[in-house]
Parts: C-alpha cells; sequence; structure tokens
C-alpha cells in the first residue's frame, strides 16, 4: 500500500517507456583515441556526462547516455526531439582553438583569383569592442577586382603568405634560441609543404574537407575549410591562439539592435580574457584578412571575424549569418566543453512512435497469452488451489508495475522490449515457486497427514527450495546485466526484480494465504475440487499414534491360577 501511495503522489503512475516503445532515436558511437587521450573509463565518463549536459542543453527530456562495454557509447533520445540537431550534437568532439587567418578565398565554382584579396563584404571595420563576421558570400564583386588570371595557385600572394606563415612560427619559437642551419632548413620545407597544401585544397569537395587540417597540433599553423551562405572557403591559419577550453560560457542571442541577426556571445576565464586581449590587440594592427581570426571547431572554420581593435574585458561576440539553430548548436558544444575522445558514428537506429506502440502492444499480447495459459495450467492440474496461485500472481504483477512506474524518475529505468520479454519469463519463474509449495503439501497429505500439519512440514522444505531455485536465476539476470549493455540489460534487470519479488511474494503473501485457506474446510476436508482430495492423491491411512497404557504391563495369567 505504502509503494502505491508513493506511486500516486509522484504522479508517476506508468513505467516510463524506452525507445522501442515509446518511439526516438538510439545512437551508438564508437570512441578513437587520435587526440592523444587514452580510452580508459575516466575518458569515457567524462563524454557521457558532456554529451548529457549537450543534449539537455538542447532541451531534450528524458535522454539516455550510457556506455556500452569498453569504446562504445549509447545515446536514446526519445521522440518529441530534434534528433538530428542532437545526433549532430553528441558525437561532435568539440576541440575549438582561436587561430589568426594569414590567407583565405572561396573555393570550387566561387573560387577568387586572387586570393589575397579580402573576403569580407564590410568596407570598414566595426567600431565597437567586439568581434564581428563579415558576410563573405556576398563579397564577390571584392574578387573579381584582383587580377583577371584564372591560375589556381597562389603566385604573387605566395611569397606574402609565406612571410606570414614564418613569421607565425617565429613568433611562436623562444626568442632566445639561436635558429641553426638545419632548424630553418626544416623550417623552410615545412613552409613550403604548408603552402603546397593551402594551393591544392579545394573546399568545395567533401573529402578535402575531410582531411583538411589533420594531425596539425594547437602550436602549428594549418589549413582549414568553412562555409558562409553556400560558398564554401579555404584558409591558411596560424598557431592557435586561445583554446576553447578557456571559454567559461557561450549563449545565443538576438541583436535586436543593430540587425546583426544571431549571435553567439562569449565569456572567458582569466586566462582566456588575457589572451584573447593580446591576440585582438595584434590583429587590430593588421590589413585584411591578416586582421581575422578563424574560430576552428573540430577542424572546421565555423567564423572568421575581423578585428577593428583590441577586445578587453574577458567578452565577445560571433556573428556570421547564423540562424537560430545554428547560434545555440554553437553556444550549446562552447559551454559544455570539449569531448577527451573524438567518436566514430557505428549505427543510428530509429523508431517510430507507430512501430513503438505495436511492439508495445505485441510485447502486453505476449505477456497475456503467457499469463492465460498459466493460469489454464494451474486450475486444470490444482483446482481449488489455484485461486491461492493466481491472487499470488496478481500481487506480484502488481509489485512490479509500481515499481517500474518509481523506478522511472528515480534511476531512469526504462521499460523496453527485451524488459518485457523479461516480465514474461518471470511468470514461469513465480508460477515454478508457487507449484513447489504445492507439491511438497500434497506429499504430506500423501503420508497421511491432515492439512494444516502438512501445510507447516511441507513449508520448510518448500522454503529452501524456492530461494535456492530463486538464487540461482537471480545470479543468471546479475551476470547478464553485469556483461551486457543498452537494450540486454533491461531484460536482465527485470528478470531479477521479478525474482527478488517472487521471493517477497511467496514468504509474506502466498504462505499465509495457505495457512489461513487450510482452516477452510473447503480445504481442510479435502473436497474433490479443492486440489488436496486425499482420495485422488493416493494418500495413505491417516497417521494414528499408538498410546500406551498408563500402568505397568501384566503378563499373560496362567490359567492354573485361575
Amino acid at each position: 500500500m505504502g509503494l502505491t501511495g508513493g506511486m500516486f503522489a509522484s504522479g508517476h503512475t506508468t513505467p516510463r517507456l524506452g525507445i522501442d516503445l515509446a518511439g526516438g532515436t538510439s545512437i551508438t558511437l564508437e570512441a578513437k583515441a587520435d587526440q592523444g587521450s587514452a580510452i580508459n573509463k575516466a575518458n569515457m565518463d567524462t563524454a557521457v556526462d558532456i554529451m548529457n549536459r549537450r543534449v539537455n542543453g538542447l532541451g531534450v527530456s528524458e535522454a539516455e547516455v550510457q556506455t556500452q562495454g569498453s569504446r562504445n557509447i549509447i545515446v536514446n533520445i526519445p521522440k518529441g526531439t530534434n534528433s538530428e540537431e542532437a545526433r549532430a550534437q553528441v558525437g561532435t568532439t568539440a576541440k575549438l582553438y582561436f587561430r589568426p587567418v594569414l590567407a583565405t578565398e572561396p573555393t570550387g565554382a566561387a573560387a577568387n583569383p586572387s586570393p589575397s584579396a579580402s573576403p569580407s563584404g564590410s568596407g570598414s571595420p566595426s567600431p565597437s569592442a567586439s568581434a564581428t563576421s563579415g558576410d563573405k558570400a556576398s563579397s564577390p564583386s571584392s574578387g573579381s577586382s584582383g587580377s583577371p588570371s584564372a591560375s589556381s595557385t597562389p603566385s604573387a600572394s605566395a611569397t606574402s603568405q609565406g612571410r606570414a606563415v614564418t613569421d607565425a612560427l617565429k613568433a611562436d619559437a623562444s626568442p632566445s634560441a639561436s635558429p641553426s642551419a638545419s632548424s630553418s632548413a626544416g623550417a623552410s620545407t615545412s613552409q613550403a609543404k604548408l603552402q603546397a597544401q593551402y594551393a591544392a585544397l579545394d573546399c568545395s569537395k567533401k573529402s578535402a574537407r575531410a582531411t583538411a587540417g589533420d594531425g596539425a597540433k594547437p602550436s602549428d599553423p594549418t589549413v582549414g575549410c568553412g562555409e558562409n551562405k553556400g560558398v564554401w572557403y579555404k584558409y591558411l591559419l596560424g598557431p592557435a591562439a586561445v583554446d576553447g577550453t578557456e571559454v567559461k560560457k557561450a549563449r545565443a542571442v538576438y541583436d535586436t539592435q543593430n540587425a546583426a541577426g544571431w549571435q553567439v556571445t562569449m565569456d572567458f576565464n582569466g586566462k582566456g580574457a588575457k589572451k584573447f586581449a593580446d591576440i585582438t590587440g595584434k590583429l587590430a594592427q593588421n590589413q585584411s584578412p591578416q586582421n581575422e581570426f578563424g574560430i576552428v571547431l573540430d577542424g572546421e572554420v565555423v567564423s572568421s571575424p575581423y578585428v577593428s581593435q583590441a577586445i578587453t574585458g574577458g567578452q565577445a561576440q560571433i556573428s556570421g549569418s547564423f540562424s537560430q539553430d545554428e547560434a545555440q548548436s554553437l553556444a550549446n558544444m562552447l559551454s559544455y566543453g570539449a569531448l577527451p575522445l573524438s567518436f566514430k558514428e557505428q549505427s543510428v537506429t530509429t523508431v517510430t512512435a507507430a512501430l513503438g506502440g505495436e511492439q508495445l502492444h505485441a510485447g502486453l499480447l505476449a505477456g497475456a497469452i503467457g499469463l492465460a495459459l498459466v493460469i489454464i495450467y494451474l486450475v486444470a492440474y490444482y483446482r481449488g488451489l489455484s485461486l491461492i496461485a493466481i491472487a499470488s500472481l496478481l500481487v506480484s504483477a502488481a509489485l512490479t508495475y509500481v515499481i517500474m512506474s518509481l523506478l522511472g524518475p528515480t534511476i531512469g529505468f526504462a521499460l523496453n522490449l527485451p524488459a518485457v520479454c523479461g516480465a514474461i519469463v518471470a511468470i514461469g519463474i513465480t508460477a515454478d515457486s508457487f507449484i513447489v509449495f504445492f507439491e511438497r503439501i500434497r506429499d504430506e497429505i500423501r503420508e497421511g497427514r491432515s492439512l494444516r500439519p502438512a501445510v507447516e512440514r511441507a513449508w520448510p522444505r518448500a522454503r529452501r527450495t524456492i530461494l535456492v531455485s530463486d538464487f540461482v536465476s537471480f545470479l543468471a539476470a546479475a551476470v547478464l546485466f553485469i556483461v551486457t549493455v543498452g537494450k540486454v540489460q533491461g531484460f536482465a534487470f527485470t528478470l531479477g526484480l521479478t525474482t527478488v519479488l517472487d521471493v517477497v511474494v511467496v514468504f509474506f503473501f502466498t504462505k499465509p494465504l495457505m495457512t489461513l485457506a487450510a482452516r477452510r474446510p473447503f480445504f481442510a476436508n479435502g473436497h474433490k475440487w479443492s486440489g488436496l482430495d486425499p482420495k485422488s492423491l493416493g494418500a495413505k491411512p491417516p497417521l494414528r499414534r499408538t498410546r500406551r497404557p498408563a500402568g505397568p504391563v501384566s503378563g499373560p495369567v496362567d490359567p492354573k491360577e485361575a
């Protein structure tokens, strides 16, 4: 009664349904150790925590993020949410760096013949103390004003780009170190290789975007790709000046005053604020595009705002023709940090609500059929005793339902299709306990005992057998729960839960009810429909206790004495 009252008081009167019953999306991600981080429990738990916060940051309720084995993470997103956006967020590593832009130009059909031309559509820098992005997609004229040559390799500007890379490398090196001939040769080789990568990079191709900047360390210059209004740009980027881990908080806001649309505002911590002020102060002294810094997220340049003056105060704004969803997505990932590991999407399973409803209906139908068959067997074989068994089954089912309803909000338990299968299997396990008890009672009646002593003598033997049987079932469920993950755990959990409830019901309901029934004439007198008829069971004659005479035993009387 207490559990039932708690269920109604909490307002959770139905079990929480899993993805396969309620509908939704299930994503399986595999961890990859390609960022210098080991795949261990600590990193996997950190990744689960960050993914949970990211999904919750999207307003997704009751999403499940859990590890699967040592390398996989399962993300279950219920119906009624933007599964595509959540799918893009949970597996995104979100390694963020602020890198100075050394050169940039559009690629593909919109390629500019002059790679050194500024892609900014704004004629003058922004006077506000914030980083604002130029509208690259609206500036084809700035590129067409350059040389008419259609050469794809930077010719005249290649030298200036090479000098920019060299300056970036010198700035990153220790000022006290005197470069040797071998180090100078190595630097020249690296610069030549980087210029060649930039010249050959075509960001309009998906394969090129996927590999751009692979293997580059934060302290090294690199190349990257970024999109603005459907046009892909390639970038030559300097060493990272600010790390994304130094962003304390980010949020999406709509600028109504300047009609700039959706923006992402960032608050840096103390260390990040100083770095950001230093790099923006240096960039503000350069000409376009060297006055821009690229915001590089997982190798992609999501924005490249230009800087007109040093940005102090530890705050900045990113604007770049964002939609609301894009701004909120970027702010969400910046707020909750980078994943310690990168992940590869293994599988995505989408279950519609209609399909989930059909599966739930089929599972409940299978459970009802199984329960009906067990009841038919009990009635046919045990007759009157079947009433006690059916009452015990109903009590067990009610307890299971109430506990599952309470475990949903308490520990996040979700009833999925394997869990329903576990409940169906539990019907047989529970009925088996009743059968063991009833058969022990029948054995005692066959020995010639009446019902009341038969119940009391049968209980210790039946109790021992029931405990051993349920322990074996619970042990199997526990092992299955430990060594498996995901939906199979639902089966193991339900099987273990119902096994424990079977012991509770048999000890605290079935046995007391049987003791009370033994006092009723219908059962005590062995009615032929009670299931305890001694004649039908082939009982021996009633056991009688022989009495000894009260006085001393006298021998036979001698007739002669008489």
